[in-house]
């Protein structure tokens, strides 16, 4: 796959009591997850898109403390990836970016995400 296919990308995921697991780094027996709704989730998501648009805080600083992902440990760097590899929802939002932009709440069966294309 040539480097024009790929994308890069940085997410901030909040897990809720829809997602599929229900564990993360920062709550590894899923007790908070367990007890949060996607309606709470969402709200918590577009709180922290907000700061990182009006400049109050960086996208890296608010993932490697709030996101759900273990990816939270690079600021939410996923790395490069190509067409197949992220669930559909996630994949979409991400291609239909440009670099620098930030996403929309993406919903998948992780739970919610904000997505931050950066190649």
């Amino acid at each position: 796959m040539s480097d024009q296919q790929q994308v890069r990308a940085s997410h901030l995921l909040i897990k809720h009591e829809g997602s599929r697991r229900k564990a993360s780094w920062k709550d590894p027996d899923g007790r908070i997850i367990k007890s949060t709704t996607r309606e709470s989730a969402i709200e918590q998501i577009k709180t922290l898109r907000e700061e990182i648009v009006s400049g109050k805080s960086t996208f890296e600083d608010l993932a490697s403390r709030f996101s759900d992902c273990s990816s939270a440990k690079r600021g939410g760097d996923l790395g490069r990836f190509g067409r197949g590899q992220m669930q559909k929802p996630f994949e979409e939002a991400t291609y239909a970016l440009k670099v620098g932009e930030i996403s929309d709440i993406v919903d998948t069966d992780s739970g919610v995400h904000i997505i931050l294309r950066t190649g």
